[in-house]
């Protein structure tokens, strides 16, 4: 195939955007993901050059490229010190804040929201709309047009267009604070109708939930049957921290709906593609600490030691590295401060962050980037 366009971007982002359509169901072979994130390892090798200089200083090329696990990662804390996507942006995602100020959040650019919006639904579908049809969306996150720069708010919008019956929302008022009241009017109207929702929020927007419940200025409620909820953590820079089996309890406890429909999203700001673990309703499933998350076809995740970056033995505990191919306009090979453990069928199960600074690895990593910006060559 001959790649149209100035730079060949917009061919190779509709033949991933095909791709991915087929689904989460459709498993990729590993010659078949190799293939893909080899042009796409090409593309960003030939249009970024601070990732080229960073890949030349380690020997890596895409002639002399010898599998996917050898495409060298970049750290999540690059994110912060560099623009890792060339060209121009539809939009720019940031992390959240942090005590350290705006200047220490991390910046993904975002070359193309279709190809960000391919890789999603396809994903969302099969872990929470798995019995198919429209659900009432009731988000705790606030819509992406009063949140531009954040990559869940947007993922939500997606769903929300896909998915929703058209009497979801966000209830998240302009000021960021949780419009209890609106939330709760939403969820006695969905149960008076006896209409199942799909209720998708951060881990502490749930726990803001919870107390105001304890707190009577909001009723529990029951919700009707075939209701699930999304959670995507979120505690980070709160003061207040809850472990997911409790949260699931206090979530059974004043919304009705069981931890088997409750399934745990998994993503970041620096990667366009989510894990889940698991699907709503599908059954009895592990507590929620020792379920595993699995990626979609166009990922693949490595457990690595957080000194050499090299693989640790089966079983071992280690540092998550993700290949996403969605990342296309920016860089595939993400290598993150999150701690896991690989399981079965390419899953992995999360351990939270690396203890104490950032992985010597990782740190060893950002040097070199920052060191292949100052000298790397034009294009």
């Amino acid at each position: 195939m001959t790649e149209a366009g100035a730079d060949g971007f917009e061919a190779l982002a509709a033949d991933l955007a095909q791709a991915f359509a087929a689904g989460v169901a459709t498993p990729w072979d590993d010659d078949a993901f190799d293939a893909f994130a080899r042009r796409v390892f090409a593309w960003q090798f030939a249009h970024n050059p601070t990732y080229r200089r960073f890949c030349r200083d380690r020997g890596v090329t895409p002639d002399s490229l010898q599998a996917w696990t050898g495409i060298p990662p970049v750290p999540t804390s690059a994110f912060k010190h560099l623009d890792l996507a060339p060209g121009p942006l539809e939009a720019t995602f940031r992390t959240s804040g942090t005590t350290r100020g705006a200047e220490s959040r991390g910046r993904h650019g975002v070359r193309s929201l279709a190809l960000y919006r391919a890789a999603c639904l396809p994903n969302l579908a099969a872990h929470l709309v798995p019995d198919g049809g429209r659900l009432r969306l009731l988000s705790l996150v606030p819509p992406a047009a009063a949140a531009p720069e954040s990559s869940l708010a947007r993922m939500l919008e997606f769903a929300r267009e896909a998915f929703d019956d058209g009497r979801g929302g966000s209830f998240v008022a302009p000021s960021g604070e949780l419009d209890l009241p609106g939330f709760a009017h939403a969820l006695e109207r969905a149960v008076d109708e006896g209409y199942p929702v799909w209720v998708a929020g951060t881990a502490f927007a749930f726990v803001h939930w919870m107390d105001g419940v304890a707190e009577g200025r909001v009723g529990r409620v029951e919700l009707p049957d075939g209701s699930r909820v999304m959670e995507t953590g979120g505690f980070k820079g709160r003061s207040r921290e809850v472990p997911r089996a409790v949260l699931y309890r206090g979530i059974e406890a004043t919304l009705g709906v069981s931890p088997s429909w409750i399934v745990n999203e998994y993503g970041m700001t620096e990667l366009l593609s989510q894990f889940y673990d698991g699907v709503a309703g599908a059954g009895p499933r592990p507590e929620p600490g020792e379920r595993a998350h699995r990626p979609p076809p166009w990922m693949r995740t490595r457990v690595l030691d957080p000194v050499t970056l090299g693989p640790v033995d089966p079983g071992e505990p280690g540092i998550l590295c993700h290949v996403d191919l969605a990342n296309l306009g920016s860089v595939a090979a993400v290598l993150t401060e999150d701690r896991g453990v690989a399981v079965e069928d390419g899953g992995f199960r999360l351990l939270g962050r690396a203890e104490g600074a950032e992985p010597r690895g990782c740190s060893l990593t950002l040097e070199d980037l920052l060191s292949a910006r100052s000298a790397a060559e034009p294009v």
